[in-house]
């Protein structure tokens, strides 16, 4: 943590050479704290709004904790994604306050929750198996203060189970359509509402799904309008977004 920095503007707003909000608009760039092996950037939230998540997968158990535990002591909220259990169980001795939501694999520190959105967030998933990518984008839009709407098992494929739910999906401000396989989903939802789509293309498919490349190009590829998407199996990205768009 830079101190000097620091120092310099509580000086500068105890001799009224700047007001609060300079002050603010100040530290929102504040440098990060270097521990040798991470650079911690404690004012994601002064700039953005909204909390600053650990992409977990890669790291190290001892350094999650050792980010989080520091986030956590500068931070109200914190999260961490792409987590193991046996990665909770390393930041749980170090924040005690730490939740672990196993489906989406997601650790949570949540103290002061952000103020919930009027509006709600549809999370739609084709098929059971898309279910943990979209609990991720389910928990980052709760996380980051939205009410959200599980409608799970609505697939193409049984597309009747689809306009069941219609008039729900329908009332949301933001949908995100997470589905594997062809990844119709997403363009049949574009086309029967007048709210914006998230699509996520998951890596749920045989052979020649290639891990989730055919669905993000029949994604891409989409006639209906109003549909954007992320990167395959980003549930994170899709809730973000999701939240964004709710929130404007």
């Amino acid at each position: 943590m830079n101190k000097k920095f620091l120092e310099e503007i509580l000086t500068d707003v105890a001799s009224g050479k700047i007001n609060p909000d300079e002050a603010m608009s100040k530290l929102k760039y504040l440098p990060y704290e270097d521990v040798d092996f991470a650079h911690i950037d404690h004012h994601r939230y002064l700039r953005t709004g909204y909390p600053e998540t650990v992409f977990c997968q890669g790291k190290s158990s001892k350094q999650i904790a050792a980010i989080m535990e520091k986030l956590a002591e500068n931070n109200d909220n914190v999260f961490g994604t792409r987590a193991t259990y046996e990665n909770y169980e390393a930041v749980k001795k170090v924040v005690p306050d730490a939740v672990w939501h196993e489906e989406a694999r997601i650790i949570a520190v949540r103290r002061n929750p952000v103020p919930v959105a009027d509006t709600k967030i549809a999370i739609v998933a084709a098929g059971t198996a898309d279910v943990p990518v979209a609990e991720e984008a389910a928990i980052t839009a709760e996380m980051l203060g939205n009410e959200v709407m599980r409608i799970y098992d609505v697939g193409v494929a049984g597309i009747h189970r689809l306009f069941a739910n219609l008039d729900k999906i329908r009332s949301a401000q933001a949908i995100v359509v997470v589905a594997g396989m062809e990844g119709a989903l997403a363009s049949v939802i574009g086309g029967l509402v007048d709210k914006p789509v998230v699509a996520v293309p998951t890596s749920i498919g045989y052979g020649a799904h290639l891990g989730g490349v055919a669905t993000l190009l029949s994604m891409i590829n989409s006639c209906a309008n109003g549909v954007c998407l992320v990167n395959i199996d980003n549930g994170y990205g899709a809730g973000y977004l999701a939240s964004m768009i709710n929130r404007l």
